[in-house]
C-alpha cells in the first residue's frame, strides 16, 4: 500500500531522531528565535503605551502628569530594567541574525554565546546604576 505523502510509518516513528513532522532540531538557533520574538513583541508593546501616554499631554494634562507620577514607582523602576534588557538583547540578536544572513551561518553557535556574553555585561554596567537611581528616590 502506497504511503501518503507528509504520514510516517511505525519504523520512521521510531527510529528518527526529530520530531515528526518538522525538521527544525531546536537548539540556541530556537531559544534566539524565541527570544528575538519575545523581545520584539515587549518592546512592541512599550513603545504603543508610551505613544499613548505621551498622546495624554494633548487631552489632559492633569491625567499625563497622574500617569507619569505612577511611572516613578520602584515597580517600574524594575520594569525599566526588564524593558533594557529586552531592548540590548533585542538589538544584539539583530545583530547576529545580520551577520549569519552575510557570513556563515556555522558560527550560529558562538554568536548566540556571545550575544549572551555581550548582554550580560551590558547589563551589569546599567542595573546597579540604574537601581540605586530607582530606590534612593
Amino acid at each position: 500500500m502506497p504511503q501518503k505523502a507528509g504520514t510516517l510509518d511505525s519504523q520512521q516513528k521510531t527510529t528518527s531522531r526529530r520530531p515528526a513532522g518538522t525538521l527544525y532540531r531546536g537548539n540556541t538557533g530556537m531559544w534566539s528565535w524565541v527570544l528575538h520574538r519575545i523581545t520584539g513583541v515587549a518592546i512592541f508593546f512599550f513603545l504603543l503605551v508610551h505613544i499613548l501616554d505621551t498622546a495624554l499631554v494633548r487631552v489632559s494634562p492633569e491625567a499625563y502628569n497622574a500617569v507619569i507620577g505612577q511611572y516613578q514607582t520602584p515597580i517600574m523602576g524594575l520594569g525599566e530594567v526588564a524593558l533594557v534588557g529586552a531592548i540590548v538583547f533585542h538589538a544584539f540578536n539583530g545583530l547576529r541574525i545580520i551577520l549569519i544572513d552575510f557570513w556563515n551561518a556555522k558560527y550560529q553557535r558562538v554568536l548566540f554565546y556571545v550575544v549572551i556574553g555581550l548582554w550580560v555585561v551590558t547589563m551589569l554596567g546599567f542595573v546597579p546604576r540604574h537601581l540605586i537611581n530607582v530606590f534612593s528616590h
